[in-house]
């Protein structure tokens, strides 16, 4: 177990966190949520010892060890990959590189044989036999091949290092385990390895992710951070989301009769309280859920952006048919003479491991690249608005966000271009930001009002979730999935693509597969399977 005790941080006058106390316990895994700067990885480094509270303490069960992901992607440089992982368990590996050293000696004594015999003690029962073993299943679940595990760290690729710190996270089976964004960088095969890994942990979870099927997966509570405070909550993301919307909206009705209220409160319980993460826990949290009163369900602090997307007009039946295109990038064939007929109301999640192949298509749609050959038609009544992987050659100006945005706005009036910036949380002063000096997330924020303010009735986004967060990918989420009109989107955000998507085309390296399915259907179908295996072969 680990807990907090009056847990308090300041920056100066500002406080962080003020007086937390609260306690994480076994078999239970904690979605740490917030809004941006509300001190969740902070929270994260004060629990792991890396930063000192300004007053409080956190406490440990003697005895247990910590588990944490790395985020410095560069600190085991010189190390071998295997290495790298048992490094997790600290205790391990100095007793393993003692005894290294002792056998090692040209001189070994009588002495040194007294130690190394109380190491190998040690050694035992730490499981140090089976170390070598389990790093390499660690390794290998998270999609680090044998051939690369002997490798040094430095000659691996930035997402692999990822992988390899995630690994040493997991080695060793910590008492706790803390882990920031574990989901970044990794594919779809590695995030469904660490939820089912997560899944059957027996020990403290607190891990902080901006993926929101990831923490309805494996979470079993909901820790979040608001007012200087963290509130704990029985169940996953979606059932912390929906309560919290439950809660303003019982807040608002305050001339609502109380028994409504209740009536409205215990509906809403009973369609989550069979919705476990874990299948073990299912009875004592539907028991815990349906304890909730309404003073237990409370209106969250979050602000979340206004995204609604509408068209000048209706687009017709034809929207887009793309014949034979070909494309070679450096020598690289990237596109190899795909096809593909886009028909109205069509959500079109692009899928598959080759994130080029995917932004060239864009691109080409978009005219910024020109293909080797084949052709692509836009029906004449559609207009297209694009939000591209990389945006920052929009960014690249001296002009505050007013000017910016009023580039693109048919009404160029001041009251009207601040009106709709701060309906995207640009207000007072943050609207006078000059464009170059805005954070990723703020910048796909800009773009998307772009897209808005444009009319277009096609859309197309490049991992328009990158760099956002929470609520604004909630809110986006919500606006593509009431829209009425065609998308083109890659995402690697789960319940993105599968809440919008009505149809799945992967690109794969002999042409593309292309089913009328949602996601989750595309992903357990039994003959798309046995079609993907055959195409990556």
């Amino acid at each position: 177990m680990i807990s907090t005790s009056r847990v308090t941080l300041r920056f100066g006058k500002r406080a962080l966190f003020e007086d937390v106390n609260v306690k994480f316990l076994p078999g239970n895994c904690y979605g740490l949520i917030g809004a941006n700067g509300a001190g969740k990885s902070t929270f994260l480094k004060i629990l792991s010892g890396e930063i000192d509270p300004t007053n409080g303490e956190v406490s440990v069960t003697p005895g247990e060890r910590i588990g944490v992901l790395k985020q410095d992607h560069f600190e085991f440089e010189e190390f071998e990959v295997l290495k790298t992982v048992i490094m997790g368990h600290s205790k391990l590996y100095e007793i393993m590189e003692e005894k290294d050293a002792l056998y090692a000696k040209p001189d070994f004594s009588e002495e040194d044989g007294m130690r190394a015999s109380i190491l190998e003690g040690e050694f035992a029962e730490l499981n140090g036999w089976q170390a070598e073993a389990e790093a390499s299943e660690l390794l290998m679940g998270l999609g680090i091949n044998k051939d690369l595990q002997a490798c040094k760290m430095k000659e691996l690729s930035g997402n692999e290092k990822v992988r390899v710190l995630l690994a040493q996270a997991l080695f060793g089976n910590p008492n706790v385990l803390l882990l920031d964004e574990p989901t970044n960088h990794l594919d779809l095969q590695s995030i469904t390895w660490l939820e089912n890994f997560l899944y059957n942990y027996e020990n403290t979870v607190i891990v902080v992710s901006h993926d929101r099927h990831f923490l309805n997966k494996v979470c079993t509570h909901i820790a979040d951070i608001d007012f200087g405070k963290i509130q704990l909550y029985v169940g996953n993301y979606d059932f912390w989301y929906e309560s919290s919307q439950l809660a303003l909206r019982l807040m608002r009705e305050a001339n609502k009769k109380k028994e409504d209220k209740i009536e409205e409160l215990q509906r809403f319980i009973q369609r989550f309280s069979s919705n476990a993460s874990k299948a073990k826990q299912a009875t004592s949290r539907k028991k815990q859920l349906e304890k909730l009163t309404l003073e237990d369900i409370k209106p969250s602090s979050r602000k979340y952006p206004y995204i609604a997307f509408t068209p000048d007009r209706e687009a017709g039946n034809n929207i887009l048919e793309v014949k034979n295109l070909t494309v070679t990038i450096d020598g690289e064939k990237i596109l190899d003479n795909i096809s593909f007929l886009v028909n109205k109301g069509d959500k079109i999640a692009f899928v598959g491991p080759n994130g080029v192949a995917k932004t060239t298509l864009f691109k080409v749609l978009m005219g910024e690249i020109t293909p080797d050959s084949g052709e692509f038609n836009w029906g004449i009544t559609t207009t297209q608005a694009y939000l591209p992987l990389d945006n920052s050659s929009y960014f690249d100006t001296e002009l505050n966000l007013v000017d910016w945005l009023r580039q693109f706005s048919k009404d160029p009036d001041e009251s009207f271009v601040r009106g709709f910036l701060g309906r995207m949380l640009f207000s007072g002063d943050e609207s006078l930001k000059k464009a170059s000096v805005l954070s990723g997330g703020e910048r796909v924020r800009c773009m998307l009002s772009r897209m808005m303010l444009s009319g277009a009735n096609v859309l197309i986004f490049d991992e328009p979730t990158n760099h956002l967060d929470m609520e604004s990918i909630t809110a986006l989420n919500n606006s593509l999935i009431n829209l009425n009109g065609n998308i083109l989107f890659v995402s690697q955000d789960h319940q993105f693509v599968q809440t919008i998507a009505n149809r799945i085309i992967e690109i794969t390296p002999k042409g593309l597969i292309d089913r009328q399915l949602t996601f989750d259907e595309y992903l357990e179908n039994e003959d798309v399977k046995a079609l993907v295996e055959k195409m990556y072969e």
